[in-house]
């Protein structure tokens, strides 16, 4: 690419943030004494030289000139468009400024030579496909603009020179990048930066296009949702004057109704925090309608609606009593609960301490106790309203909480739910099967529980929704479960333990009598005097037919019962009415399924062979009997060591073990044949092995089997036992004595051994329980021993049984 240089002396026309390019014909106002001071030397020169005036074209930028101008000729002075005297100027070429010099007028002289280079004949390839992008490139632009006699001319360019400073005339270009065509000399390099620069301005053209259009969609929405929403407004208006409304009736004043509203101050300070941030919000915001179910949330909860507790002591204990037969403990507490309440009131004590005189039982005991339906007869004995609140599965600690604002959906926990749906500050709340509450990632609902049932603190429970103090301190909670071992440590302290450990039979009878069969006789479509079951029929149905702690299975045994005569009635076969007796339940609803050991064939009975004894233990469905099998292997085939079964703890392992070792000390004390048990493999069973078994209070049913095994004595069908065995034979205490009482006379035990040290909670079993039982407390296995083993006999010692 060949290259031509010219050595000349111009004068300098500055040009302010401008920039011109070879081929460009420019209009300069002469007002500018720079740009007139340059042409008249120009013209001055040209007296005495040939051709048009020249001058050169430097862009000044903040008063620094360019290393690189173009030379102009003048190609006509007159007047511009607006009357002022101006110069018309055509670029010829690049020139490189060099040294200043001297010459005619005030213009300042420079020498310079030209720099433009020459392109080669014919055009490389890259420099073809070169051209042919910048014309398609800069038609696309003159195109968007309407330049169409533009686009002809640019088309009809072939010099690839003349082509690239052809984009000087381009508004878009800023004053650097003209600059930095003017200093690239080689027209290859200049007209590929023009194309880089014109294909940049195309694609921002293109983003800023689709920008606006996207913002242009949204204006034309927004607006259109403004219009239909006047219109909108505007019908409703007219249906409220076609109706007769008043025009506030449907209006969302917050304000109005904060201010009118009964809250306590602090709430109120809040809820009107709120009220200004709706005010200040668009309709179009989603944080609008967040506020808006914040407030109506916050106003519908009744923040100082109370109800007033009934007094009547007497009549309190009377609607008790009459709602449900047996749970003394709990009716006494309520009563306490109410005595204390109505002191209180008459003292003026209601609020100490900023503290109301709620309370928090805990209701434990077996299924179909009536611990649910409890908590409603505790609200109507004190006139409050009643909410049960079902924590049964609950994992997730927003469950009691709230949930926090910031999510969709938000909501606020059980508890406020609760307050809210009962309409008043001080209700009766039943916490539902609380031990049944569970824990993942989603948080511990117990924990969050602690600061609901603590009544130092609940005074001032926080809900995340709510985010506002709320008073639970005059809230009566009632939490129920099955298992106590299930409620976390730090939420039971939290809450008064009450028992309910079961009904005696004589209690079922009475329920059944006076609850179930009055509501069953209802459901099955039957009168009164249609069907009666006689108390003979209700004995056996709870004492043969359903052995449990509660009256669940007994309720569904009546209902089954009389469903039987109301079928036979409508098909023809029994008349009414109809008596239902003991005889009778057989051919109605089937045989018995919990015969007692007592009334069963003595050679039927579990106990018929020696090595198996009668424990008591406590499940999550209250108290029960549990059988203790134990048997020797053949020394011949079965291997020394102890073999336990049934699915068994680790601590009723240990307990066989302890039985064990002191059988092996003490044997030739209690006249033994403890040899057997150094080479003979010991196996020891619990029945229903289906069900884990864990606990101590097997360890004197576990030595009296193996003793009973080693002596060939049976052990007495009429005794059971519970206590936890030491190594030296020590009867230890141990827990739930009142269900497992309960539990031996559903079975039809009448003798009873328990610890010594357990005597005391025999003030816990019912009277009647304690008059069929003949309990027995001891401090020492051997006493044990002779309480269950019948006598051997004629004094001789049968043979021991081996296992097969």
């Amino acid at each position: 690419m060949a290259s031509t240089s010219t050595p000349l002396t111009l004068p300098v026309l500055p040009l302010d943030d401008e920039v011109v390019l070879p081929g460009m014909v420019v209009p300069l106002d002469l007002n500018d004494a720079d740009v007139r001071a340059a042409v008249e030397a120009a013209q001055a020169a040209a007296r005495s030289e040939p051709g048009k005036p020249k001058v050169l074209l430097v862009p000044r930028i903040d008063g620094e000139y360019a290393g690189t101008g173009v030379l102009g000729t003048i190609e006509q002075v007159g007047r511009l468009a607006d009357g002022d005297p101006g110069a018309l100027i055509r670029g010829r070429s690049r020139v490189k400024i060099g040294a200043g010099t001297t010459g005619p007028g005030a213009a300042l002289w420079v020498e310079g030579t030209t720099v433009d280079q020459t392109v080669p004949d014919p055009l490389p390839g890259h420099a073809t496909e070169l051209v042919k992008e910048y014309k398609a490139l800069a038609t696309a632009w003159l195109r968007k603009r309407g330049a169409w006699q533009v686009v002809d001319r640019v088309q009809a360019i072939d010099d690839v020179s003349a082509l690239a400073d052809n984009s000087g005339y381009s508004p878009f270009l800023t004053t650097e990048q003209k600059v930095e065509l003017l200093e690239t000399a080689d027209p290859i390099a200049r007209l590929k930066l023009a194309t880089q620069q014109l294909r940049d301005h195309l694609a921002e053209q293109d983003v800023a296009e689709t920008i606006a259009k996207d913002v242009q969609e949204g204006v034309d929405k927004q607006q259109r949702e403004f219009l239909l929403r006047r219109q909108l407004e505007a019908v409703r208006k007219e249906l409220r004057e076609l109706n007769g409304e008043q025009e506030g009736e449907e209006s969302d004043d917050y304000r109005a109704r904060v201010e009118a509203a009964d809250l306590p101050e602090k709430v109120r300070e809040a809820a009107l925090k709120e009220v200004d941030k709706l005010e200040r919000s668009s309709d179009q915001s989603p944080e609008g309608s967040w506020i808006r179910t914040w407030l109506d949330t916050v106003l519908e909860l009744p923040w100082n609606e109370r109800t007033e507790d009934a007094y009547d002591i007497q009549g309190a204990k009377a609607i008790l009593d009459a709602e449900h037969a047996g749970l003394e403990d709990v009716k006494e507490r309520i009563t306490e609960y109410l005595a204390v309440r109505k002191r209180r009131n008459d003292r003026g004590l209601g609020v100490v301490g900023g503290r109301r005189g709620g309370a928090v039982l805990a209701l434990v005991g077996p299924p179909g106790v009536g611990k649910t339906s409890l908590g409603e007869s505790v609200a109507h004995a004190m006139g409050r309203k009643f909410v049960r609140v079902a924590l049964g599965g609950v994992r997730d600690e927003a469950e009691i909480r709230g949930h926090r604002r910031t999510y969709v959906g938000a909501l606020p926990g059980r508890i406020v739910r609760a307050i809210k749906e009962a309409g008043s500050m001080n209700p009766v709340v039943l916490l539902d099967e609380i031990d049944k509450v569970g824990s993942d990632f989603r948080g511990d609902p117990a924990a969050a529980l602690l600061e609901v049932l603590d009544p130092a603190q609940n005074h001032t429970f926080r809900d995340h929704y709510l985010e506002v103090e709320l008073d639970l301190s005059d809230v009566v909670f009632l939490a129920t479960a099955n298992v106590l071992e299930a409620i976390p440590e730090a939420l039971l302290d939290r809450m008064e333990l009450v028992r309910l450990d079961g009904y005696t039979e004589d209690e079922k009878i009475v329920i059944a009598r006076d609850h179930l069969l009055p509501r069953q006789l209802e459901r099955a479509g039957l009168a009164k005097d249609e069907v009666v079951i006689d108390e003979s029929a209700l004995r056996k149905l709870a004492g043969e037919y359903t052995r449990e702690a509660g009256v669940r299975t007994l309720e569904r045994s009546v209902a089954r019962l009389l469903r039987k005569v109301a079928a036979q009635h409508e098909l023809g076969e029994r008349e009414l009415p109809f008596t239902v007796t003991d005889e009778e339940l057989r051919g109605l609803i089937g045989r018995p399924h919990h015969v007692p050991e007592s009334a069963q064939d003595p050679a039927e009975r579990r106990t018929a062979v020696p090595g198996v004894a009668t424990g008591l233990a406590v499940t999550g469905a209250g108290g029960d009997v549990l059988f203790v099998e134990a048997s020797l292997a053949d020394p011949e085939t079965g291997a020394a060591g102890l073999t336990l079964t049934g699915q068994l703890g680790d601590v009723m392992k240990e307990s066989a073990q302890i039985a064990l070792s002191f059988l092996r000390s003490h044997g030739a004390e209690l006249e033994l044949p403890v040899g057997d048990l150094k080479d003979r493999g010991v196996h020891i069973h619990f029945p229903a092995g289906a069900v884990p078994k864990d606990g101590p209070s097997a360890g004197v049913t576990m030595t009296t089997a193996l003793a009973s095994l080693l002596s060939g004595r049976l052990v007495r069908t009429d005794v059971a036992m519970t206590g936890e065995v030491s190594l030296t034979g020590r009867v230890l205490p141990i827990g739930g004595v009142k269900q497992k009482l309960l539990a031996a006379h559903r079975a039809g035990v009448s003798t009873v051994i328990i610890p010594k040290r357990n005597e005391a909670d025999l003030d816990d079993v019912p009277a009647e329980v304690l008059d069929k039982l003949d309990v027995h407390a001891v401090t020492d296995v051997r006493q044990v021993l002779e309480l269950a083993l019948s006598p051997a006999v004629n004094g001789a010692t049968p043979e021991v049984p081996v296992a097969a």
